[in-house]
């Protein structure tokens, strides 16, 4: 049986080679591992009309069933361009519920919408997610594996209040200032500018008791 050990970039890319030999077991520890990630990247495609009828949680669901299905299809090697390779597939299956909740109801065969700017947004959205690890790093002198600090940052923003982390993914993943953030809440900016404050503090606070700062 596949010994899984995915602390380490080495272990989490020999785990995508076995992966993509077939092994069901490293398929699945591969998703569960970044189905957090996905979920918190979709957040920042599903607007106030489309989250009302379709959960993130949802749309990840369906992308990893698809990438569980279509694992033979990859042809990267490495964590970065498995990452891509997901989150195209989650642009696609965001724009089919797009066009499925919101297009459809319009009745406008004019529209559609371009899985490549879905795809353009998240990948912007990830390139931010990394800056985010940037920022939050105290000690650049460090070897550090992004790979792994990316998920510890998933898992300090997945244990957040809703509030707090759709003040993190509006501010630093879609890159909106404190008034757009505000717009979106309901809130002043000065109130989103405190969420945000107690919302870092808590991220910085379970990066430091693991380590990370």
């Amino acid at each position: 049986m596949l010994a899984l050990n995915l602390d380490q970039r080495e272990d989490r890319e020999r785990t995508l080679a076995a992966a993509k030999a077939g092994q069901t077991e490293a398929i699945e520890a591969l998703l569960r591992l970044y189905c957090r990630h996905l979920r918190i990247l979709a957040e920042t495609q599903l607007d106030g009309r489309l989250k009302a009828r379709v959960s993130p949680s949802d749309v990840v669901q369906e992308t990893l069933f698809e990438a569980h299905h279509d694992i033979g299809q990859f042809r990267g090697s490495s964590e970065p361009e498995f990452l891509a390779w997901l989150r195209r597939i989650l642009a696609n299956n965001l724009a089919r519920a797009f066009e499925r909740h919101i297009l459809a109801e319009k009745r406008d065969v004019h529209r559609e919408v371009s899985i490549d700017d879905i795809g353009a947004k998240l990948d912007r959205s990830a390139a931010r997610f990394h800056e985010f690890l940037v920022d939050q790093q105290a000690t650049p002198s460090a070897v550090v594996d992004q790979g792994e600090q990316m998920l510890a940052v998933t898992c300090a923003m997945d244990a957040l209040p809703e509030d707090y982390r759709a003040v993190i993914v509006m501010r630093h993943l879609e890159g909106l200032s404190f008034a757009e953030v505000a717009a979106r809440l309901g809130r002043t900016p000065g109130a989103c500018r405190m969420l945000w404050l107690r919302a870092i503090d808590q991220i910085r606070a379970q990066l430091s008791q693991e380590g990370w700062l």
